[in-house]
């Protein structure tokens, strides 16, 4: 199949090569399509085998109590794969547990892969299931020793035996050698060609068996992202995981960065995927509103709903993802800034606070600090931390080209918020008619707005003022 290559199946004590252990190698060499080196050896793995794996495999923890550690064969090991490509069945499950195992030792290990699974889909496109239990039942390979490492090496060794009968030696080399390209670090599974994905910007979502996306993300290079998320499974819990769940791939292609990072913000909030962390919807946004008069108690006031409207931005600061964060904010801006807490709201109580007591407090609450003092103070202490006004008389937007794809958009924003993204000239008057209300406050609406409005200074984007009565060239 190639010039030098190893057959190599694992049994191990679970599915997370950072968590679990190896139990089980087993490795055939092979050199111009000839056999030259066999082995295989139990593994003690350092922790409990679990009854189910002892039940699916056949390993207890009894049966590898004397077994050598990994360290103590992980050289032998390095030896046999030395100049070969890594061949096995899911071949990115196998070589993450090596890369963690010889990463313990100190080791590096550097080896191209090749997926017999992704091979099976390759050279039988029409058929469906291509793990090793459908591949021995549609070729008739039998086994008595499966789910242990020799036993699953031996059955891929027939079976490729019965590829090149099939298919001739020659066109299976050159398959195999298709996907050493770089396919090989994909999910066998996949159904999306990667390959078909743009290097362009945009977003792109991973799909798994159901229709709601696992995963969605952007980048100015989406198929390079796309395939950095393969590349880290190895060594990253969750890459693993979406790796293993993902079946197929869509994207959408944007004019640009600031498109793509749009785009993303409203379908991560609009689908809520499993493995997303950040960009979810805000259902608990807030900002301290603080009183023009000094002698105010409390001082500021949460505020958060309807009353978080562009519209108050003057008088607000913040915001906060949560009335835990603004208080713990607040808090800390006090004790760094002599502030007084019962003045904030914070405390209650009256006369000489606690934090006076223990001099943090500069003392407006007993009459040693005039209280227009402690509000000019708070003022320039929450100074960095106010809601900008919305510093146009109405929508504007953002023109978006990019040079390379002839690709052209404009998002329209109004009062921080991104009403929309037009591709057209009719849809830009079509949205200048119809969209008139400003959406609720979006956190993530309002810090790409501020950063790409104030001012426009990326290479690519230009500032336009819209209003629906005069005609906006797109």
């Amino acid at each position: 199949m190639l010039p030098c290559y190893v057959l190599l199946d694992l049994e191990t004590t679970g599915g997370n090569a950072v968590r679990d252990r190896i139990t089980e190698i087993a490795a055939v060499r092979f050199e111009h399509g000839v056999e030259v080196a066999r082995w295989s050896t139990l593994v003690n793995p350092g922790v409990f085998i679990s009854g189910f794996i002892t039940q699916l495999t056949g390993i207890s923890n009894a049966l590898v109590a004397d077994a050598p550690a990994f360290d103590q064969v992980g050289v032998q090991l390095l030896k046999l794969l030395d100049g070969a490509v890594l061949v096995a069945h899911n071949v990115r499950f196998d070589h993450g547990f090596l890369l963690h195992e010889f990463a313990r030792m100190d080791v590096a290990l550097r080896t191209k892969t090749l997926c017999t699974v992704r091979l099976s889909r390759l050279l039988y496109p029409g058929i469906k299931g291509h793990g090793l239990d459908a591949i021995m039942q549609r070729h008739g390979i039998t086994t008595e020793s499966r789910h242990r490492a020799m036993g699953d090496v031996q059955v891929m060794q027939t079976w490729l035996k019965q590829v090149a009968q099939q298919f001739g030696a020659a066109h299976l080399r050159q398959q195999a050698l298709v996907l050493l390209q770089g396919s090989a670090a994909l999910p066998p599974q996949l159904d999306t060609h990667v390959a078909d994905i743009p290097e362009g910007p945009g977003v792109y979502i991973f799909y798994g068996e159901g229709t709601l996306p696992l995963y969605i993300g952007k980048s100015v290079k989406l198929r390079s992202r796309v395939m950095s998320h393969f590349s880290a499974a190895s060594r990253e819990p969750r890459e693993m995981r979406i790796a293993q769940e993902i079946r197929r791939i869509e994207w959408v292609e944007t004019a640009g960065e600031l498109g793509a990072l749009l785009l993303e913000a409203r379908l991560v909030k609009k689908h809520q995927p499993l493995h997303n962390r950040q960009l979810r919807r805000e259902s608990s946004l807030c900002a301290w509103r603080l009183d023009a008069n000094p002698n105010a108690r409390p001082l500021l006031t949460l505020v958060r709903g309807a009353e978080l409207s562009p519209e108050q931005f003057g008088n607000l600061y913040g915001p906060y993802r949560s009335k835990n964060q603004a208080i713990s904010h607040l808090r800390e801006l006090a004790d760094a800034h002599g502030l007084c807490l019962q003045a904030l709201g914070l405390e209650s109580g009256k006369g000489r606070c606690f934090a006076h007591q223990i001099g943090h407090c500069k003392g407006v609450c007993c009459g040693e600090e005039a209280p227009e003092r402690h509000h000019l103070r708070l003022q320039m202490v929450l100074s960095a931390d106010k809601l900008r006004v919305w510093p146009f008389a109405g929508p504007v937007g953002l023109r978006e080209h990019n040079p390379h794809t002839g690709k052209g958009e404009m998002h329209i924003f109004n009062q921080w918020c991104h009403l929309t993204t037009v591709r057209s000239d009719e849809d830009l008057q079509e949205a200048l008619q119809t969209r008139t209300e400003v959406l609720a406050f979006d956190l993530d609406s309002y810090r790409l707005a501020l950063k790409y409005l104030m001012p426009p200074g990326k290479v690519g984007l230009t500032l336009i003022h819209l209003n629906s009565s005069s005609k906006n060239g797109f």
